[in-house]
């Protein structure tokens, strides 16, 4: 397991904001779309890496800084005045402190969901190898995720039909969502999914929780399960790449799913093994 203490924090670098707009209606949980602006040469990065924000203090309990982690939502972008542009995807989150009860602001989040066009932050990275995109177009992506866990995949999107149109593997998406009005980047107020719908090779599967009023994948659950078959045939395709990025239940709902199609746990345990040791399985899950 990685934690954020194991990330080097000393290369740090200023970024802009050039916009920030909600992406979810008044109704539910704030998502924003954040565009940070570099103007450094030296900067670059790829699709499916991560930046750190730095949060400056003080803060509770003592420190100075506060440090998370975001995944780019977006493929490389260069301005055509060379400045390099990165997309968040950003969650207003609180949290519950399990001993007064009280509830509070996620410090990361709250502070970039409250930048304005104009102000500066203070970020680290890029990070991450994890979700590295293959060069060669024919294979096929199968990505799993929910909630803000489908930024990686949006950038993967926008490099394969924008900039690599002579892909010819499949591109399977499977999301999950609490409400149809919290599904990201497929609303009324920020539809870029649309933009793929009619591409020959983009198919996408959406799950809907049956219990909306509690943080769980249900949703993402049952539409994997209703697709387990056509799943597990593109598993074992071995031209196929698998992506999952959410919370551990994407994680653990995936694998309860596959191991039932697989017909049994020790199976779907080596055909993952196998799927890592070729370097086609790839994950970011958080807690």
């Amino acid at each position: 397991m990685t934690y954020l203490s194991d990330f080097d924090t000393s290369n740090k670098r200023e970024a802009t904001v050039v916009s920030s707009e909600r992406i979810t209606p008044d109704t539910v949980p704030e998502v924003r779309s954040i565009i940070l602006r570099v103007d450094q040469a030296d900067f670059s990065y790829h699709e499916g890496q991560h930046v750190g924000v730095i949060v400056p203090g003080p803060h509770e309990f003592g420190h100075e800084a506060h440090f998370r982690l975001y995944t780019i939502a977006n493929s490389p972008k260069t301005t055509e005045g060379g400045s390099v542009e990165i997309e968040l995807c950003v969650r207003r989150c609180f949290y519950i402190d399990e001993f007064s009860g009280e509830e509070h602001p996620g410090i990361a989040s709250n502070y970039l969901c409250n930048l304005k066009a104009g102000d500066s932050i203070i970020f680290t990275g890029p990070y991450g190898e994890a979700f590295k995109l293959p060069t060669d177009p024919e294979t096929n992506l199968l990505m799993i995720g929910s909630g803000t866990g489908i930024a990686p995949f949006r950038a993967f999107m926008q490099h394969i039909y924008e900039q690599q149109p002579d892909w010819k593997g499949q591109v399977v998406l499977f999301y999950g969502a609490r409400t149809g009005m919290e599904t990201l980047y497929r609303n009324d107020i920020k539809d870029d999914l649309g933009n793929y719908y009619d591409q020959k090779t983009f198919k996408a599967f959406e799950g809907l929780s049956q219990r909306p009023w509690m943080n769980t994948d249900d949703g993402l659950q049952n539409v994997l399960k209703d697709k387990a078959e056509d799943i597990w045939e593109l598993v074992q395709d071995p031209k196929t790449h698998i992506y999952l990025a959410g919370l551990e239940t994407t994680l653990s709902n995936f694998d309860e799913v596959m191991q039932q199609a697989a017909g049994s746990k020790a199976r779907w345990r080596w055909m993952t093994e196998e799927m890592k040791e070729q370097d086609r399985w790839s994950e970011l899950i958080y807690s």
